[in-house]
């Protein structure tokens, strides 16, 4: 039995940004996700940090939103993000008069867009398509979501918070038509967890209908399943838009060295539906293409989908995957005992990653009043992560190539210096376990022994193992040795090895052709040897 003045559900981004402003305020919270943080949604978006500017025509109230955000995030969380900017290109087949209500749509929301000519934007970037009409500069900007998720959760715990991963809500609690607490389980080892608590704030996302439901209280939260694609070097310098209604295929969103090209829209009956399909596929082939000439010929390293937790007033569920589309992706936030007359319960659904810290703010804002709590929100003048010092930056410099270095440092802050000085003490843990990612064993070692790390896929998600082109061939059974070693609490090696291998065939299936078809082959023939060595030897 635990207590605390309010229980978050949910460690997407809207659930940390929650955690941590409501730490903030003194506010004893504790937030309880059923996997490891980022592992859903907020992880499986084309990490673009939205000017505003793909809203202004049909969401003017999201573009507003997305600009005031964008600029906030960008002076808080510059470790997670990529200033590349951003183009809306518009070509021949486009409708001029869509053009002129989104230049006045962007004037109206306050987004600052300027006109280059076709010919200078060839220069900057020569793959792209050179039936090009007329093409806008807007402030877009790429952000990573697993490293702006754990700087939100590493902030909340500076300041008292607290969280549990792999913790699955059951239920709530109810008493005399208020919520006193919630009943969860720990996935990893079964034991049962009763939390009470005078709030809980339901941020689980496309699960928060589940959750809502414990209860018998009715939340209409829509699906929507997007496909995007993820190819192994960047195409382009800058996010490229296509100037036109926003639709399938229309965006390239450049992140280090890969490039992503979103996305689908389908409406889907749960959480779990997604898997990308060979026609998602193709699809964002043939409509990418119209950007970028002979996109098929450019090596696909995976597809990956996830899944929109969008809300509309009317409980009517849409019976065409279009319409996902035409649902407004500004947030609601839902006071159940207006709605319901269940009291201590509070739903956020809908939102833009890009928008989450606002989120974060009206939830808090709300459970401070209800709690008496006067303390004002802090978190647009405060940055996630403590300043890097000068001393660690060349020590890392000194320790590790430049590149790696940085990608070190930016991933893990703080815990940078535990990194260093196991490569002090052993400059050999300085070899890079991850060639793609840039990865030290000394980083994976610190990783592993994390008390909220508990397989592969958690390394994955905070230090990027496994993600690059060779989509973990070499660096997976590296990594094995390191995890048998943390007090033995992963699985036995077969098992967890199979587990993340199969992880990453879920997106490379759907792709497998031409070089990849390849490089597959060379992992498959790896691994055989190593799960069924005998075998291979007969």
């Amino acid at each position: 039995m635990s207590d605390y003045q309010v229980v978050i559900i949910g460690g997407g981004a809207t659930g940390v940004g929650i955690l941590r402003d409501l730490s903030m305020r003194g506010i004893s919270a504790l937030l309880l996700e059923q996997g490891d943080l980022a592992h859903g949604t907020s992880s499986r978006f084309h990490g673009l940090l939205h000017s505003g500017a793909r809203y202004a025509v049909k969401d003017p109230v999201s573009a507003t939103e997305c600009i005031a955000e964008n600029l906030i995030l960008k002076k808080i969380a510059a470790h997670c993000i990529s200033d590349t900017g951003g183009w809306f290109v518009q070509m021949q087949e486009d409708d001029s008069e869509f053009e002129e209500q989104w230049i006045q749509g962007c004037t109206q929301a306050r987004i600052p867009i300027r006109e280059i000519s076709p010919s200078e934007a060839y220069e900057k970037e020569p793959l792209m398509s050179k039936e090009v009409l007329r093409v806008f500069e807007v402030p877009d900007a790429t952000v990573d979501g697993f490293k702006l998720v754990w700087a939100n959760a590493k902030s909340a715990k500076r300041y008292g918070g607290d969280f549990k991963t792999y913790h699955y809500v059951e239920k709530l609690i109810l008493e005399d038509k208020r919520i006193i607490g919630v009943a969860a389980r720990n996935l990893l080892n079964g034991e049962e967890l009763i939390v009470r608590c005078e709030v809980v704030v339901n941020a689980a996302g496309a699960w928060a209908s589940q959750i809502a439901g414990s209860i018998g209280v009715s939340l209409d939260v829509i699906c929507d399943k997007g496909t995007l694609l993820a190819f192994n070097q960047r195409l382009f310098q800058r996010v490229i838009n296509r100037l036109h209604p926003p639709s399938d295929g229309d965006i390239f969103v450049p992140h280090e060295t890969i490039t992503i090209l979103g996305t689908t829209s389908e409406i889907v009956g749960t959480p779990q539906e997604n898997s990308p399909t060979e026609a998602e596929v193709k699809k964002l082939l043939a409509v990418g293409g119209t950007m970028l000439p002979n996109l098929q010929g450019h090596r696909i390293i995976r597809a990956f989908a996830g899944v929109r937790p969008l809300h509309r007033e009317d409980s009517e569920v849409p019976g065409a995957a279009e319409e996902g589309r035409e649902v407004s992706r500004t947030f609601v936030l839902i006071d159940h005992e207006l709605q319901d007359g269940v009291r201590g319960l509070i739903s956020i659904v809908g939102g833009k990653f890009t928008t989450y810290r606002l989120m974060a703010e009206k939830v808090s804002d709300w459970v401070a009043q209800e709690l008496g709590n006067t303390t004002p929100c802090r978190t647009a003048g405060e940055n996630l992560s403590p300043e890097i010092s000068e001393t660690t930056r060349k020590k890392a410099s000194h320790f590790l190539p430049s590149a790696a270095a940085e990608k070190m440092l930016e991933r893990l802050g703080e815990d940078a210096e535990d990194v260093l000085m196991k490569i002090q003490n052993d400059p050999r843990k300085g070899q890079m376990l991850c060639e793609c990612e840039m990865v030290s064993v000394a980083e994976v070692e610190k990783v592993a022994s994390d008390e909220n790390t508990h397989n592969l896929a958690d390394i994955r998600r905070k230090t990027r193992l496994g993600m690059g082109t060779c989509q973990g061939a070499f660096c997976t059974y590296r990594a094995l040795p390191l995890l048998w070693q943390e007090k033995g609490k992963y699985d036995p090696l077969r098992d967890e090895l199979k587990r993340f291998i199969n992880q990453r065939w879920k997106g490379i299936r759907p792709v497998l052709w031409g070089q990849q078809l390849r490089e597959t082959e060379l992992t498959r023939a790896i691994y055989a040897s190593i799960l069924e060595p005998n075998k291979n030897q007969e």
